[in-house]
């Protein structure tokens, strides 16, 4: 699924191509990712333009001439296609064609990408119950927001509630690079920790989006390049493990990643 920095990179991709172009129509191909009505759509989009970007967490948010913000959720398989002079690509499910008639799509193979129209940024947050986007998290903030729970670090890490945008793979990067085991209870750890985790969190995400979620370019001593259950651990002779923690698979090392008694 894509996490905080594969949004990040889908802005970077929209800015580039569809920010500031008018919307002449929207093609809906497939309306299962609509949270709101195709009339909807068409009346708070249509004829409008797109005028700018934000991320939260592992939705992209983007304001409108008009009164509402269009907001993109990209479930497992979601993306974003601009193009010129050609069919609709494959997994297209809404098409928003241009005044200059380029046309960018909005995709998703399996189906499970959400479209929703808000009326601002805070008004989604608050409505969705989102925390802070991960990399606009403060070191206090983090601190605190740890501070009375007591379920598992993996747990906390991928509650969108609680902050936003990180998933499976990078939640088990970040606890990997800190040697923490994935179902040690946040109430347990010390202050050094919790420092030490907030600083790999900020590493993990930056590098991601610096190397644009490509595994293989990422250190050879990270998890995401050997995250396979009896992989060998890229920094000793364990071998890595698949478990469930919180009803998501995980990846840990278990003799870099000792679990508490």
């Amino acid at each position: 699924m894509p996490e905080l920095p594969e949004i990040t990179l889908f802005k970077s991709y929209f800015d580039e191509t569809s920010l500031h172009q008018k919307i002449k129509s929207i093609d809906f191909l497939h309306t299962g990712s609509l949270q709101s009505s195709k009339n909807d759509f068409v009346k708070a989009l249509e004829g409008k333009e797109f005028t700018e970007t934000r991320r939260l967490g592992k939705y992209l948010l983007i304001k409108t001439s008009g009164d509402k913000v269009l907001v993109m959720h990209f479930g497992m398989t979601g993306e974003l296609e601009y193009y010129r002079n050609q069919d609709p690509p494959k997994y297209a499910r809404v098409i928003f064609n241009f005044s200059d008639d380029a046309h960018l799509g909005y995709l998703c193979r399996r189906k499970l990408g959400k479209l929703f129209l808000a009326d601002s940024e805070e008004e989604f947050k608050k409505e969705h119950s989102l925390g802070t986007d991960a990399l606009e998290l403060k070191e206090k903030d983090f601190m605190e927001l740890l501070e009375d729970k007591t379920g598992s670090i993996k747990g906390v890490l991928t509650d969108q509630h609680t902050l936003s945008g990180i998933g499976n793979v990078y939640s088990d990067e970040m606890l990997y690079q800190c040697g923490i085991h994935p179902k040690t209870k946040t109430d347990t750890l010390d202050e050094d920790q919790k420092k030490q985790l907030f600083k790999e969190m900020k590493n993990v995400l930056k590098l991601a989006i610096k190397k644009e979620g490509k595994r293989s370019e990422f250190p050879s001593d990270f998890l995401i390049r050997h995250r396979k259950e009896g992989e060998d651990c890229p920094k000793c002779k364990g071998k890595i493990k698949k478990i469930k923690v919180s009803g998501r698979s995980t990846y840990f090392c278990p003799s870099c990643q000792k679990e508490r008694s």
